[in-house]
Order: structure tokens, then C-alpha cells, then sequence
């Protein structure tokens, strides 16, 4: 994976577009969730949440990096 992408001459770094693609993805594992119930059985909903989007962001930038 390169570590900047040149978007008409604007040097972006290259985890931009995995950011978003996974906030994409995060958005749509969150409201599923919701939709279960799952968060009235988690301890701290919002603690949650942000580990739910940091492990999926991780993964999937760590798979792409190979």
C-alpha cells in the first residue's frame, strides 16, 4: 500500500479512503446492532462503539497493508 495518494495534486494519506469505507461499514454494523438490541446488554454502550469501529478500522487497514 502506498503511503499518499495524489489526488490532482493534493497528497491524501492512503488510510483516508479505509477510514471512510470503514465508517461507511461501522454506520451500518451500528444500526443493525441498534436494531438487535445488543447495547441494553453491553456494559457501556458508547465504550463499545468506539472499540467496535477501532477494531474493525485496524483490521481491515492491517489487511490491506500486506
Amino acid at each position: 500500500m502506498p503511503r499518499e495518494i495524489a489526488l490532482s495534486s493534493i497528497l491524501m494519506p492512503s488510510l483516508l479512503p479505509v477510514f471512510i469505507g470503514c465508517l461507511l461499514l461501522y454506520l451500518l454494523a451500528d444500526r443493525l446492532l441498534a436494531r438487535v438490541g445488543l447495547y441494553r446488554q453491553v456494559w457501556h454502550p458508547a465504550l463499545f462503539r468506539v472499540s467496535l469501529f477501532v477494531a474493525m478500522f485496524s483490521g481491515i487497514g492491517l489487511a490491506l497493508w500486506r
